[in-house]
């Protein structure tokens, strides 16, 4: 059985990580386990006929198919890059005591977990079992945000819980609408989502519709889509880096990946007529509330985090578009963020270590001289802003233009008001980042600024991502077109 690849191998970085007494051993087992998983992955979609059915006492739990194969390559490369880059991360907290050396096993432990936790949500065939994963995730995430021990990591953890779980609890009600709505249909009740697919066009619009209303504000709160997006910003800013990165270009996607599937069954249901409106409303608030939030903010974490706020509200208007062509551009988005996020955190992470000692308040007023000791994490900053906010020959560009043109071919005052609020994202980063990046000190003053040493280990990752980030957006080639139409398939749009 694959699956039980991936969990072994999980359980033998465990065991590593529990054993091990030096920090290098245990991001050792990290970078394995995550490079493992990669592996494993790609040979699954070179070398196996997909969807692999994958079973449990007798029963249907896991099964792996496209967009299961491709969130969870997508989930091993962030983690292994992000591995990587905890190396030398982590090193620093410990040398400026801002992480206890005790805390180690339970940082990599949880780590670990998380990555494991992800892939069998990703493969998860029951709908209730992938309920229990998500809320997994969120537990051993809260843990990486609050593994500093200060008081505003343990508020923006907590918080994270209250909003994500509490709304969890929703998608619950929802799943238990959506088995009942199965049941009248089948005779016996099913949340086995390939199940679900074969007979949803049969399923009663009213019911599949308070189902899906249900389960989407559980999952809504999981990507950070508006009103349930507070928590994303301070969980985002006050976790290490590192996390920040694991929690944006990754975490996220479970959310917008729970809310794909189950409107991929409604869909098929007279329903889809009231929810696709409904879903672009919510996409567009999204947008909206992260376009002004960007627009006054001073600290570079939470105005990454607020571009993430705003990419999930446009990948729920382009869920709501439902043309083949829009879906196939959503997961194409879905990537392009992924990588762009996590190399925008990993260079604010360089920045936030070279400027930790003055940045006792919530603003980066004292960024400067950038260029000077920080050329990687600046040019990191500038290329990961000119690609998330869409610039071509970077790979958000090609999928926010099929978006907007789908869009456009749906409504128009509906791509004006979007690209309108793309304008003012595209400002507020613009004017971040000349303001900060241009303010150096001056010719004969003399600066108390000593560069920090970035370690090699934090570097590659960065020069990795920017790289896969170029070439996704230039190279695109049939194979990927064909892999995406099948997912589209799949889903039945």
């Amino acid at each position: 059985m694959i699956l039980l690849g991936y969990i072994m191998a999980a359980l033998a970085a465990l065991a590593a990580i529990v054993l091990s007494s030096t920090h290098r051993r245990m991001n050792a087992a990290c970078i394995l386990h995550a490079a493992l998983t990669v592996v494993l992955t790609v040979y699954v979609l070179l070398f196996q006929q997909v969807p692999v059915a994958s079973f449990l006492i007798g029963s249907h739990f896991f099964f792996m198919d496209r967009l299961g194969l491709y969130e969870v390559l997508i989930a091993s490369v962030i983690f292994t890059c992000a591995a990587v880059y905890a190396g030398g991360y982590v090193e620093s907290l410990l040398s400026s005591k801002e992480l206890d050396q005790g805390s180690l096993k339970l940082f990599y432990s949880s780590w670990t977990m998380l990555l494991l936790v992800l892939v069998l949500a990703f493969f998860c065939d029951n709908l209730a079992l992938f309920w229990i994963c998500a809320e997994l995730t969120t537990i051993l995430s809260a843990l990486l945000v609050a593994i500093l021990s200060a008081r505003e990591n343990i508020d923006a953890a907590i918080k994270y819980i209250f909003i994500a779980s509490a709304s969890m609890l929703f998608s619950f009600v929802g799943l238990i609408f959506l088995f009942e709505t199965s049941r009248t249909v089948l005779g016996t009740g099913t949340l086995n989502w390939t199940a679900l697919m074969q007979h949803a066009s049969a399923f009663p619009a009213g019911m599949a519709l308070a189902a899906f209303a249900l389960v989407f504000m559980g999952f809504a709160a999981k990507s950070g889509i508006f009103p349930f997006h507070t928590w994303l910003p301070e969980a985002h800013a006050k976790a290490p880096s590192a996390v920040s990165a694991v929690l944006s270009a990754v975490l996220l996607n479970v959310g917008i990946y729970g809310i794909l599937r189950v409107y991929a069954i409604v869909h098929q249901t007279t329903a889809a007529a009231t929810i696709a409106p409904l879903l672009a409303v919510f996409g567009f608030f999204t947008v909206g509330i992260a376009a002004f939030s960007m627009l006054p903010q001073k600290n570079l974490k939470k105005l990454v985090a607020f571009s993430s706020v705003e990419n999930m509200g446009l990948i729920l208007i382009g869920i709501a578009v439902s043309t083949p062509l829009a879906i196939f551009w959503v997961l194409f988005h879905i990537m392009a963020h992924s990588l762009t996020k996590a190399s925008l955190f990993f260079s604010a992470g360089i920045l936030h270590r070279q400027y930790r000692s003055r940045l006792s308040t919530d603003a980066d007023d004292e960024i400067r001289d950038v260029f000077r000791l920080q050329p990687l994490a600046a040019w990191g900053i500038i290329i990961g802003g000119l690609a998330i906010t869409g610039m071509p020959l970077f790979p958000v560009f090609f999928s926010k233009l099929f978006i907007l043109r789908e869009l456009g071919q749906a409504s128009m005052p509906a791509l004006f008001l979007l690209l309108v609020l793309l304008f003012v994202i595209a400002s507020a980063l613009g004017y971040f980042v000349i303001a900060a990046f241009c303010r150096v000190t001056e010719a004969g003053a003399s600066s108390d600024i000593v560069p920090y040493v970035t370690p090699l280990t934090m570097k590659i990752p960065l020069v990795l991502l920017i790289g896969l980030i170029i070439i996704t957006g230039v190279v695109f080639t049939r194979g990927e077109t064909a892999f995406f139409e099948g997912i589209v398939q799949e889903l039945r749009f």
